[in-house]
Protein backbone atom coordinates (compact mmCIF):
# COMPACT_ATOMS: atom_id res chain seq x y z
CA UNK A 1 0.00 0.00 0.00
CA UNK A 2 1.68 3.22 -1.08
CA UNK A 3 1.29 6.55 1.09
CA UNK A 4 1.90 10.05 -0.23
CA UNK A 5 2.69 11.41 3.45
CA UNK A 6 3.08 10.79 6.62
CA UNK A 7 0.76 8.66 8.59
CA UNK A 8 -2.00 11.12 10.49
CA UNK A 9 -0.54 12.69 14.03
CA UNK A 10 -1.01 11.02 17.63
CA UNK A 11 -2.71 12.57 20.10
CA UNK A 12 0.73 11.95 22.30
CA UNK A 13 2.84 13.30 19.25
CA UNK A 14 0.84 16.17 18.81
CA UNK A 15 1.30 16.97 22.86
CA UNK A 16 5.06 16.64 22.52
CA UNK A 17 5.56 18.63 19.65
CA UNK A 18 3.06 21.41 21.31
CA UNK A 19 5.13 21.27 24.11
CA UNK A 20 9.02 21.59 22.45
CA UNK A 21 7.56 24.17 20.57
CA UNK A 22 6.36 26.11 23.52
CA UNK A 23 9.41 25.50 25.37
CA UNK A 24 11.48 27.02 22.46
CA UNK A 25 9.42 30.01 21.30
CA UNK A 26 6.78 30.69 23.58
CA UNK A 27 4.28 30.10 20.88
CA UNK A 28 1.04 28.14 22.15
CA UNK A 29 -0.65 25.71 19.55
CA UNK A 30 -4.19 24.96 21.01
CA UNK A 31 -5.83 21.47 20.58
CA UNK A 32 -8.17 23.06 17.46
CA UNK A 33 -5.13 23.84 15.75
CA UNK A 34 -4.00 19.91 15.58
CA UNK A 35 -5.20 19.86 11.77
CA UNK A 36 -3.09 23.16 10.95
CA UNK A 37 0.30 21.47 12.27
CA UNK A 38 -0.02 18.55 11.10
CA UNK A 39 -1.11 19.81 7.51
CA UNK A 40 1.74 22.26 7.76
CA UNK A 41 4.66 19.62 8.63
CA UNK A 42 4.03 16.89 6.51
CA UNK A 43 5.52 18.28 4.13
CA UNK A 44 9.17 19.05 6.10
CA UNK A 45 8.70 15.23 7.23
CA UNK A 46 7.94 14.31 3.78
CA UNK A 47 11.33 16.61 2.59
CA UNK A 48 13.51 14.97 5.50
CA UNK A 49 12.61 11.39 4.50
CA UNK A 50 10.92 10.93 7.92
CA UNK A 51 7.96 8.03 8.36
CA UNK A 52 6.05 9.99 10.70
CA UNK A 53 6.10 12.81 13.81
CA UNK A 54 7.63 10.93 16.36
CA UNK A 55 10.44 10.54 14.21
CA UNK A 56 10.10 14.39 13.34
CA UNK A 57 10.75 15.57 16.63
CA UNK A 58 13.61 12.94 17.53
CA UNK A 59 15.33 14.66 14.58
CA UNK A 60 14.13 18.18 15.76
CA UNK A 61 15.90 17.15 19.31
CA UNK A 62 18.43 14.94 18.81
CA UNK A 63 20.15 15.07 14.73
CA UNK A 64 22.94 16.80 13.83
CA UNK A 65 20.37 18.72 11.35
CA UNK A 66 18.52 19.99 13.66
CA UNK A 67 19.63 23.43 13.73
CA UNK A 68 18.82 24.17 10.03
CA UNK A 69 15.66 22.72 10.70
CA UNK A 70 14.06 24.74 13.26
CA UNK A 71 14.46 27.91 11.50
CA UNK A 72 11.64 26.07 9.00
CA UNK A 73 9.71 24.75 11.90
CA UNK A 74 9.25 28.25 13.07
CA UNK A 75 8.25 29.57 9.36
CA UNK A 76 5.76 26.67 9.25
CA UNK A 77 4.29 27.52 12.62
CA UNK A 78 3.89 31.26 12.33
CA UNK A 79 1.84 32.79 9.42
CA UNK A 80 3.33 36.24 7.69
CA UNK A 81 0.35 37.69 5.93
CA UNK A 82 1.16 41.29 5.65
CA UNK A 83 1.10 44.49 3.76
CA UNK A 84 1.82 47.87 4.39
CA UNK A 85 -0.18 50.82 6.04
CA UNK A 86 -1.87 47.83 7.32
CA UNK A 87 -5.15 48.37 9.59
CA UNK A 88 -5.22 52.06 8.28
CA UNK A 89 -6.94 53.23 11.39
CA UNK A 90 -4.68 52.18 14.13
CA UNK A 91 -1.89 53.99 11.78
CA UNK A 92 -3.44 57.14 11.55
CA UNK A 93 -3.89 57.19 15.51
CA UNK A 94 -0.30 56.30 15.12
CA UNK A 95 0.11 59.41 12.84
CA UNK A 96 -2.05 62.32 13.99
CA UNK A 97 -2.02 61.32 17.94
CA UNK A 98 0.58 59.52 19.46
CA UNK A 99 3.67 60.53 17.35
CA UNK A 100 3.06 64.21 17.15
CA UNK A 101 2.13 64.17 20.65
CA UNK A 102 5.76 61.97 21.44
CA UNK A 103 7.62 64.44 19.12
CA UNK A 104 6.54 67.41 20.57
CA UNK A 105 7.55 66.24 24.65
CA UNK A 106 11.01 64.87 23.01
CA UNK A 107 11.50 68.73 21.53
CA UNK A 108 10.72 70.49 24.84
CA UNK A 109 13.02 68.21 26.44
CA UNK A 110 15.60 69.22 23.82
CA UNK A 111 15.77 65.69 22.99
CA UNK A 112 16.52 64.43 19.90
CA UNK A 113 16.19 60.79 19.26
CA UNK A 114 13.77 58.73 18.87
CA UNK A 115 13.55 54.45 18.87
CA UNK A 116 10.41 52.32 17.70
CA UNK A 117 10.56 48.58 17.87
CA UNK A 118 8.68 46.49 15.49
CA UNK A 119 8.27 43.09 17.32
CA UNK A 120 7.02 40.58 14.96
CA UNK A 121 7.90 42.48 11.64
CA UNK A 122 7.71 39.74 9.30
CA UNK A 123 8.85 40.46 6.30
CA UNK A 124 9.71 44.59 6.58
CA UNK A 125 5.99 46.07 5.58
CA UNK A 126 5.48 47.18 9.10
CA UNK A 127 8.79 48.43 10.36
CA UNK A 128 8.74 50.38 6.76
CA UNK A 129 5.92 51.80 7.02
CA UNK A 130 6.64 53.48 10.51
CA UNK A 131 9.95 54.85 8.85
CA UNK A 132 7.22 56.39 5.69
CA UNK A 133 5.18 57.92 8.85
CA UNK A 134 7.79 59.22 10.23
CA UNK A 135 9.51 60.71 7.16
CA UNK A 136 6.28 62.78 6.86
CA UNK A 137 6.47 63.70 10.03
CA UNK A 138 9.61 65.17 10.19
CA UNK A 139 10.42 65.99 6.67
CA UNK A 140 13.45 67.62 6.21
CA UNK A 141 14.39 68.07 10.27
CA UNK A 142 14.47 64.10 10.12
CA UNK A 143 18.07 64.50 9.45
CA UNK A 144 18.43 66.33 12.90
CA UNK A 145 17.06 63.78 14.35
CA UNK A 146 18.55 60.11 15.83
CA UNK A 147 15.46 58.02 14.26
CA UNK A 148 15.95 54.45 14.96
CA UNK A 149 13.87 51.68 14.12
CA UNK A 150 14.88 48.11 15.58
CA UNK A 151 13.02 45.10 13.36
CA UNK A 152 12.86 41.57 15.39
CA UNK A 153 10.95 38.45 14.04
CA UNK A 154 11.76 34.87 14.49
CA UNK A 155 12.58 33.28 11.40
CA UNK A 156 15.42 33.97 9.45
CA UNK A 157 13.71 33.56 6.44
CA UNK A 158 11.19 36.32 6.81
CA UNK A 159 14.17 38.36 7.93
CA UNK A 160 16.35 37.57 4.65
CA UNK A 161 13.06 39.15 2.70
CA UNK A 162 12.61 42.37 4.72
CA UNK A 163 16.58 43.18 4.08
CA UNK A 164 16.00 43.09 0.53
CA UNK A 165 13.12 45.44 0.34
CA UNK A 166 11.47 44.62 -2.36
CA UNK A 167 8.09 43.79 -3.16
CA UNK A 168 4.50 43.39 -4.74
CA UNK A 169 2.34 45.48 -5.89
CA UNK A 170 0.09 43.01 -3.86
CA UNK A 171 1.75 44.17 -1.16
CA UNK A 172 0.87 47.94 -1.33
CA UNK A 173 -2.61 47.25 -1.95
CA UNK A 174 -3.57 49.39 1.07
CA UNK A 175 -1.05 52.40 0.86
CA UNK A 176 -1.70 55.76 -0.81
CA UNK A 177 -0.26 56.18 -4.29
CA UNK A 178 1.56 59.02 -3.90
CA UNK A 179 3.52 57.16 -0.82
CA UNK A 180 4.20 54.49 -3.16
CA UNK A 181 5.89 57.21 -5.85
CA UNK A 182 7.91 58.78 -3.37
CA UNK A 183 9.36 56.41 -1.39
CA UNK A 184 10.07 53.23 -3.45
CA UNK A 185 11.35 52.46 -7.17
CA UNK A 186 9.59 50.44 -9.60
CA UNK A 187 11.45 47.75 -11.35
CA UNK A 188 9.76 45.07 -13.49
CA UNK A 189 6.64 45.14 -11.93
CA UNK A 190 8.31 45.02 -8.15
CA UNK A 191 8.34 48.16 -6.09
CA UNK A 192 12.31 48.87 -3.94
CA UNK A 193 12.32 50.66 -0.66
CA UNK A 194 13.94 53.89 -1.00
CA UNK A 195 17.72 53.80 0.59
CA UNK A 196 16.47 56.52 3.18
CA UNK A 197 14.11 54.55 4.09
CA UNK A 198 16.15 51.48 4.91
CA UNK A 199 18.76 53.20 6.92
CA UNK A 200 16.57 53.93 9.50
CA UNK A 201 15.44 50.31 10.08
CA UNK A 202 17.93 47.55 11.36
CA UNK A 203 16.75 43.98 11.56
CA UNK A 204 17.55 41.04 13.81
CA UNK A 205 16.60 37.45 14.56
CA UNK A 206 14.87 37.67 18.38
CA UNK A 207 12.59 34.97 20.26
CA UNK A 208 10.03 36.46 22.68
CA UNK A 209 10.78 33.95 24.93
CA UNK A 210 14.21 34.61 25.29
CA UNK A 211 14.75 37.59 28.11
CA UNK A 212 18.21 38.04 27.72
CA UNK A 213 17.60 38.87 23.88
CA UNK A 214 14.93 41.16 24.91
CA UNK A 215 17.10 43.12 27.12
CA UNK A 216 19.19 44.04 24.49
CA UNK A 217 16.49 45.83 22.44
CA UNK A 218 17.42 49.75 23.15
CA UNK A 219 14.68 51.47 25.75
CA UNK A 220 12.07 52.73 22.99
CA UNK A 221 9.21 55.40 22.82
CA UNK A 222 7.02 53.16 20.64
CA UNK A 223 6.69 49.64 20.26
CA UNK A 224 4.28 48.22 17.56
CA UNK A 225 4.25 44.41 18.65
CA UNK A 226 0.87 43.54 16.20
CA UNK A 227 -0.92 39.93 15.71
CA UNK A 228 2.03 38.11 17.30
CA UNK A 229 0.67 37.43 21.36
CA UNK A 230 -2.25 35.80 19.67
CA UNK A 231 0.06 32.83 19.24
CA UNK A 232 1.01 33.18 23.00
CA UNK A 233 -0.71 31.34 26.37
CA UNK A 234 -1.99 33.71 28.84
CA UNK A 235 1.68 32.92 31.27
CA UNK A 236 3.61 33.89 27.87
CA UNK A 237 1.70 37.10 27.04
CA UNK A 238 1.99 38.41 30.50
CA UNK A 239 5.79 37.82 30.61
CA UNK A 240 5.97 39.24 27.13
CA UNK A 241 4.04 42.64 28.10
CA UNK A 242 5.82 42.93 31.27
CA UNK A 243 9.06 42.79 28.97
CA UNK A 244 7.86 45.47 26.95
CA UNK A 245 6.61 47.61 29.63
CA UNK A 246 10.30 47.43 30.96
CA UNK A 247 11.90 48.52 27.73
CA UNK A 248 9.19 51.52 27.28
CA UNK A 249 10.10 54.76 28.56
CA UNK A 250 7.79 56.92 30.34
CA UNK A 251 4.62 58.09 28.31
CA UNK A 252 6.04 55.32 25.54
CA UNK A 253 3.08 53.63 24.15
CA UNK A 254 2.54 49.86 22.77
CA UNK A 255 0.04 48.97 20.07
CA UNK A 256 -0.80 46.09 19.67
CA UNK A 257 -3.05 43.81 16.90
CA UNK A 258 -6.68 45.28 16.60
CA UNK A 259 -8.45 42.21 17.55
CA UNK A 260 -5.76 41.51 20.26
CA UNK A 261 -6.34 42.67 23.53
CA UNK A 262 -4.38 43.08 27.26
CA UNK A 263 -7.26 42.49 29.19
CA UNK A 264 -6.36 39.93 31.96
CA UNK A 265 -2.57 40.12 30.62
CA UNK A 266 -1.55 43.98 32.15
CA UNK A 267 -2.58 46.50 34.43
CA UNK A 268 0.07 48.47 34.61
CA UNK A 269 0.05 49.79 30.82
CA UNK A 270 -2.97 52.13 30.48
CA UNK A 271 -5.39 51.59 27.63
CA UNK A 272 -6.65 54.56 25.59
CA UNK A 273 -9.05 54.64 23.35
CA UNK A 274 -9.48 56.27 20.36
CA UNK A 275 -11.36 56.19 17.15
CA UNK A 276 -10.62 52.66 15.54
CA UNK A 277 -7.85 51.79 17.67
CA UNK A 278 -6.97 51.31 21.53
CA UNK A 279 -3.29 52.45 22.54
CA UNK A 280 -1.28 51.55 25.64
CA UNK A 281 0.62 53.68 27.51
CA UNK A 282 3.25 53.59 30.23
CA UNK A 283 2.27 56.42 33.37
CA UNK A 284 5.30 59.75 33.10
Amino acid sequence: MGSTGPMGMKDAEFQQLRDFIYTLSGIYISDNRKYLLENRLSNRIKALNLKNYGEYLYYLKYDKGRRQELPRLFEVITTNETSFYRNPPQLAVFQNIVLPRILERLRKSGKRSLHLWSAGCSTGEEPYTLAIILFEALQAEITNWDVRITANDLSEAVLRAARQGIYSEYALRTTPKDIVGKYFIQEDGRFRVRQELKSLVTFGQLNLNDRGQIKMIPRSEIIFCRNVIIYFDDAMKKRVISEFYDNLVPDGVLFIGHSESLHHVSRTLRPQHHPGSIVYSKAL
